[in-house]
């Protein structure tokens, strides 16, 4: 094998392995990541679950629900509305801020939202409910400063037409009334009335005790309808993206960088005995290394891109993906020697099989898995399987060459027994999927079409352009921005 086909592989196998290795990380980070925040989804649900079953123990037993069987609705809208309150919390990851905890079952106040007092009026008629208020007013002066009432939410949106000037069928009378004590809960409180008077999560019938089961079953559906959209959520937000192929090219300029220091400034020191500690370099020795070392960055960051593009559009394992990238990297540079008349057709084949050897044999033990090759026929499934990966970083640029390749793997093929070409078909079936992956992961006109996408995605969903990463500094900036709080 001629000396640069062995520096070629040398030079690049373990940086790319050393990116694989990296891209591997950010791969599993992503995946514990999304597991971690599944599962705490799935406790917060179960949670939510709890609140509600609270909610149902307590309306099993009418019994003890104070009140005639008329008026027992109401401590049956204050357990609705505290348990309700209570899953949505759970159901968000956030502190319950709905409590009867401190509460006496008579007090002025029936239950605390976020540590403020809240009576609960579940009065039969929209003006009737309005004067339950004033009366509890007239009884404790400074709740309204202190507190709030809930009423049924139809009822509070009626009286919100009402004061836009939309009155529906009530009489003349009644609209006045209603307005009337509305300007009165306002002078009393100092509030606006919507701050005084605030909305309940149910209406008025929705708490009744014929109708209340069915009322629980509607709030725990919908529950359960956030909590698969929050997963999905979750599932989109972890899913690969542009942004962390970036970071993840970015983080493989610098590993491939580092590595291409070190390894030079090892060299220097070994070839010509110059220690760069002891400040034996010179300028030039410095533009040297220097040079070498941006481009081993510019490298890193081209394989870290591909290797995390295999990783997740083509489903390849790290070390895979590291091999083919080496293994694509070192045929571009084999077939540009070809068409430059610097070696041979058959020096290309030679080599090309060396260089791919590598991927070849990692690409066997990731794929085959249990499927036993006999030793005997290893060198040949090995050859035949480099021939696929030199088939496929060329493509249709050296015809001559693949049609070469082609040669040599059918009197390949031809010599293995009946199982291991059945094993030899199920490597083949997988370079079929990946079809032209490896191409794309190289194109750098593929992935600035990604952003086009995202964004034209982006718009056809109305996301406002202010949001919108439109470059890929945009992205960049974004990455390494500051952590939103």
């Amino acid at each position: 094998m001629p000396a640069n086909t062995t520096s070629r592989v040398d030079s690049s196998a373990i940086p790319d392995q050393a990116t694989g290795i990296l891209v591997d990380a950010i791969n599993h980070a992503r995946t514990a990541a999304e597991g971690a925040a599944q599962a705490a989804q799935d406790n917060a649900f179960t949670d939510a679950m709890r609140a509600m079953d609270e909610v149902r123990k307590f309306i099993g037993d009418p019994s003890k629900i104070l009140g005639r069987t008329d008026t027992k609705h109401g401590e049956v809208a204050e357990y609705v509305e505290v348990g309700v309150r209570r899953a949505r919390d759970f159901l968000a990851q956030s502190m319950p801020n709905a409590t009867f905890d401190g509460v006496g079952r008579t007090a002025p106040m029936d239950y605390r939202i976020g540590g403020i007092d809240v009576q609960s009026k579940f009065i039969n008629g929209t003006n009737n409910g309005l004067q339950h208020i004033l009366d509890h007013l007239d009884k404790y002066k400074d709740f309204g400063k202190d507190g709030f009432y809930h009423i049924p939410k139809d009822q509070h949106a009626q009286i919100l037409e009402i004061l836009k000037g939309n009155t529906g069928d009530l009489s003349v009378n009644t609209v006045r009334a209603i307005k009337e004590k509305v300007e009165l809960i306002e002078t009393l409180t100092g509030k606006p009335f919507t701050d005084a008077v605030q909305p309940s999560v149910s209406t008025y019938a929705e708490v009744q005790l014929g109708k209340v089961d069915e009322t629980v079953g509607h709030h725990e559906q919908d529950l359960k309808q956030q909590n698969e959209s929050i997963k999905n959520q979750i599932r989109t937000e972890h899913e690969p993206s542009l942004g962390e192929g970036l970071k993840a090219a970015g983080s493989a300029a610098a590993v491939t960088a580092a590595l291409t220091l070190t390894t030079k400034l090892w060299k220097k020191y070994q070839k010509e005995g110059k220690n760069v500690f002891t400040g034996d370099f010179t300028a030039d020795d410095w533009r040297e290394v220097g040079l070498d070392t941006a481009k081993g960055a510019v490298g890193g960051a081209l394989a870290g891109g591909a290797i995390y593009a295999l990783t997740n559009s083509a489903d390849m394992a790290a070390p895979f993906a590291s091999a083919f990238v080496t293994a694509a990297k070192g045929m571009a540079s084999l077939a540009a020697d070809y068409h430059a008349g610097k070696i041979s057709l058959d020096e290309l084949v030679d080599s090309g099989m060396f260089v791919c050897s590598e991927a070849a044999i990692v690409g066997l033990a990731t794929i085959a898995g249990q499927t036993l090759i006999p030793v005997p026929v290893l060198g040949a499934v090995l050859g035949s399987f480099a021939g696929k990966f030199i088939a496929s970083t060329l493509g249709k640029k050296a015809r001559e060459v693949t049609d070469r390749m082609a040669e040599r793997m059918n009197r390949i093929v031809s010599a293995l027994d009946a199982e291991v070409r059945k094993a030899l078909r199920k490597l083949e079936a997988e370079f079929n999927r990946l079809g032209d992956l490896a191409k794309a992961a190289f194109d750098l006109s593929v992935n600035t079409r990604l952003l086009e996408t995202s964004l034209a995605l982006a718009r056809a969903h109305g996301v406002n352009e202010s949001q919108l990463l439109k470059s890929v500094s945009d992205v960049d900036i974004f990455m390494n921005g500051p952590m939103n709080p």
